[in-house]
């Protein structure tokens, strides 16, 4: 029996458009000192690693005449020299090269007739750097338990994967089934359970509207928690606008140990500190673009945090909440307060989305947590947020690949139909990355926003360890 997309997966393929490839990526930035991790290198130690993603190795094929969900079956024809590419930079590539590159890469959709991920080692980059970029559709990690291939490839260990690579056991291809052989496992999967024909019929015809009905569980979480908390449409924002299929993408940096030093002297968490740092600097951008700002200007943000045990690891939960940031209050110290204030709220209110629903409508799973939001439905996402800003908490210990620590990190969350920006950030061995991906024409200024993201957690250090003990209103980097 071949094992086929849960319903919810089939949707997102459904639902994904030309213009909006819905795959996760990051960037992951490698020291080699000794400048042996080379193409070749990683090649291997994909190879060695692809045991522990079996997914990897495997397909989405349709059913005739959409009799039934469709398939997973081994790529008999599966080249790993096509997954794993190379790539470089003029040397010495600086770091907007390597951002223009990832930009081309986001906007390119993933082949559906090939599994559903590639990986990409950029050469080139000043003082002795490489870059791993990979993609990866979510819809190819479905599950809370599963791990993804930038994952396997990363170890605590600096030695790990730099001796030679044991021969890895060859991988025999199961002969895919024919197309009378996937029509007969759909009948007889309609005899175990009847119900399914009626859902299955109902997105016979594979488009948006007759996938939508699929969508009707997902969204009826989110928009029963919006209905329990009388929840208005998200305001009018320029950062909602049709886009186009070309990207723009920027990061920024913050030490955590600065965000701890102005959670301590004007509380909240450092999630909230980070919401805030976004805040000020959405204020400061939208300024910078002439837009009007008033004190009750704000943007709503669907904001995923993933929760996380006592001793660190993560607890296989999340929650999402509803966010108005505050972009037109001009005290940073008053912003920090008010989302501070937001997030202790909104869960006691009903406006969190239980951890089913959100992992439901965004494609969860741990390893692509920055796929958060990349899920709704474009409609209704345009209505309810304005842009997805997703936090997610990593390792504060170096990890390797090959030998070469990875030395920044950087997510790139797809965006959705309507929404010009989406923000991730990751924390990694006492940095958080801040990784910002734009519509190229919505959003051509997105290196701005990063800039500004910079002097805002500068700015809250200032106000945090200064003698006057915190800004006055009408105060901020823009104003400075």
């Amino acid at each position: 029996m071949v094992e086929r997309l849960t319903a919810l997966d089939a949707s997102f393929l459904y639902l994904e458009e030309p213009g909006t490839p819905m795959h996760v990526g990051a960037v992951l930035v490698l020291d080699r000192p000794s400048g042996e991790f080379d193409h070749e290198a990683l090649v291997e130690l994909v190879r060695a690693r692809l045991p522990l993603v079996p997914r990897y190795r495997q397909k989405v094929v349709e059913v005739p005449g959409h009799l039934a969900n469709p398939a997973w079956v081994d790529d008999p024809d599966f080249d790993l020299g096509y997954h794993v590419r190379r790539s470089a930079l003029p040397r010495p590539g600086t770091e907007e090269q390597l951002l223009d590159l990832v930009a081309r890469l986001t906007a390119r959709p993933l082949d559906r007739s090939r599994p559903l991920w590639e990986m990409y080692l950029v050469e080139g980059l000043a003082g002795d750097r490489t870059a791993v970029v990979t993609k990866t559709h979510p819809a190819l990690v479905d599950g809370l338990g599963a791990i993804d291939i930038g994952q396997v490839i990363l170890d605590p260990d600096p030695t790990a994967g730099t001796a030679p690579l044991p021969a890895a056991d060859p991988w025999l291809p199961r002969r895919p089934p024919g197309p009378a052989a996937l029509v007969w496992e759909a009948v007889e999967d309609y005899l175990r359970r009847p119900s399914d024909v009626l859902e299955t019929a109902r997105t016979a015809v594979g488009d948006v509207r007759a996938t939508a009905f699929r969508w009707a569980g997902v969204a009826g979480g989110l928009a029963a928690a919006l209905a329990r908390t009388a929840v208005s449409p998200a305001p009018a924002s320029s950062l909602n606008a049709p886009i186009g299929r070309q990207r723009r993408v920027a990061v920024a940096r913050a030490t955590l140990d600065d965000l701890r030093v102005v959670r301590a002297a004007h509380g909240g968490t450092v999630n909230d500190v980070l919401l805030s740092v976004v805040t000020g600097a959405l204020r400061e951008w939208l300024l910078s673009r002439g837009e009007p700002v008033v004190s009750s200007t704000s943007v709503r943000a669907l904001v995923p945090v993933s929760v996380r045990g006592e001793d660190g690891a993560a607890a296989g939960e999340v929650r999402s909440f509803l966010v108005d940031l505050p972009v037109g209050e001009p005290n940073p110290r008053v912003r920090l307060t008010r989302i501070s204030y937001a997030m202790r709220g909104v869960a006691p209110s009903g406006q969190s989305v239980g951890a089913d629903t959100l992992s439901a409508l965004s494609g969860f799973a741990p390893p692509t947590l920055h796929a958060l939001g990349a899920r709704a439905a474009s409609g209704l996402s345009r209505r309810l947020f304005n842009l997805v800003v997703i936090n997610v908490p990593g390792p504060q210990v170096p990890l390797y690949a090959g030998g070469a620590r990875m030395a920044e990190v950087f997510p790139v969350v797809p965006l959705v139909r309507g929404q010009g920006l989406a923000i991730g950030l990751t924390s990694y061995d006492g940095t958080v990355y801040v990784g910002l991906n734009g519509d190229r024409d919505t959003v051509s200024d997105v290196d701005v926003l990063a800039d500004l993201i910079e002097q805002e957690v500068a700015y809250l250090v200032e106000t945090a360890t200064g003698p006057a003990g915190g800004p006055t209103a009408g105060t901020g980097p823009a104003a400075r």
